[in-house]
């Protein structure tokens, strides 16, 4: 599995949606996200036309129109989202779930290559289709308050102490927290 660029920026787009929903903005116009990732608009709306046909986002037109997430971001698997953009998690298509097909080695089943590309696989499942956009958008959000970093899309109305000390609600969650304070760090 190679994450693409379509693919990076995708997963890109989303925990920006998820920041600015968390504080307050839960709609984004295209132009803001790609100013703030230095991307192409033409490509970023190619995008989110994938994610809206797919369900992951939804946009509403006019004058404060722009795009926000269709789903509770607990419910935005990494996975998914990559392999809607970018296809198998698998690394090679003879260990692949989805996207099967027979690779060139005369005894698949006792290709010590395929036995270790089931387990990478295996790996790269477990972690993409564990971790969710909440839990992303948790830990970007917990370290910008750690490091004291403005977040980005603040709406006006927040004064900056106030977001750089507020925790979201999900971060009161008990779940995955050891492992949310590993990757915080």
């Amino acid at each position: 599995m190679k994450l693409s660029k379509r693919g990076e920026y995708a997963l890109r787009a989303l925990i920006d949606l998820g920041i600015a929903a968390e504080l307050g903005r839960p709609i984004l116009q295209v132009s803001e996200l790609a100013a703030k990732e230095k991307l192409p608009i033409k490509f970023l709306e190619q995008i989110f036309t994938q994610l809206k046909a797919s369900g992951f986002v939804v946009s509403k037109r006019g004058k404060d129109g722009g795009y926000s997430l269709a789903r509770p971001m607990n419910r935005i698997k990494f996975g998914s989202v990559i392999r809607l953009i970018d296809g198998p998690l698998a690394p090679i298509p003879c260990v692949s779930q989805t996207a099967y097909s027979r690779c060139t080695c005369p005894d698949e089943d006792h290709c010590g290559l395929r036995m270790l590309m089931l387990d990478v696989r295996t790996a790269i499942i477990k972690i993409l289709d564990r971790y969710t956009l909440a839990d992303i958008v948790e830990i970007t959000l917990r370290k910008m308050r750690r490091d004291k970093v403005s977040p980005p899309f603040i709406s006006r109305a927040f004064k900056l102490e106030s977001v750089l000390t507020s925790l979201p609600a999900s971060a009161n969650s008990p779940k995955r927290s050891n492992e949310r304070r590993a990757h915080a760090a």
